[in-house]
């Protein structure tokens, strides 16, 4: 999808530009929370139909958040909405947020565990993480119970895979073989 982003990386940068000038961590919030409500089918649906106003969609997503947004978000908004590019949004957050962890020195890590994570059990896998990876990780973590046990990592490009599935599928490939 790389047409996706190329629409979504000026908006991005610019995006970042002004945060800067503001609270990067209160504006990644809103936006996080924006991106979530753009992926609703029935609300693109909605934002894509000529019969409505782009000031009725702003209205509609602004009342989704269920916050007061940041002027300068909401100033964002109007503009994606206005241009029609309220598909792009979560590309555009997600962009933003390569920007903003690169300005900061980390790096998003994305933890597949098969059970809870409990905040001292998750300090300590962030800490032997940050070691692996050589850089500072801003750690997410996310249930995926087919993983049977272990923890699947994934940041950026580079995948840490020690779950259970991942090892009986090795074994699979190693006596099929």
């Amino acid at each position: 999808m790389a047409e996706l982003a190329t629409i979504a990386r000026p908006y991005a940068e610019a995006l970042y530009q002004v945060a800067k000038q503001h609270d990067v961590k209160a504006w990644s919030r809103q936006l996080d929370l924006l991106a979530q409500i753009a992926q609703d089918g029935e609300l693109r649906q909605f934002a894509d139909n000529p019969k409505v106003s782009s000031e009725q969609v702003f209205a509609v997503v602004a009342a989704a958040a269920k916050q007061d947004l940041a002027p300068g978000v909401q100033n964002f908004l109007r503009a994606v909405i206005e241009n029609g590019r309220l598909a792009a949004l979560p590309a555009v957050v997600g962009q933003f947020h390569a920007l903003a962890n690169a300005a900061a020195g980390v790096a998003d890590a994305q933890i597949f565990s098969a059970y809870p994570i409990d905040a001292a059990q998750l300090s300590d896998v962030v800490a032997t993480l940050e070691k692996r990876f050589g850089r500072k990780l801003e750690a997410h973590v996310q249930l995926e119970p087919s993983l049977i046990g272990g923890i699947r990592v994934v940041v950026g490009d580079e995948v840490l895979d020690t779950s259970v599935k991942a090892r009986l599928e090795r074994m699979k490939v190693a006596l099929t073989a």
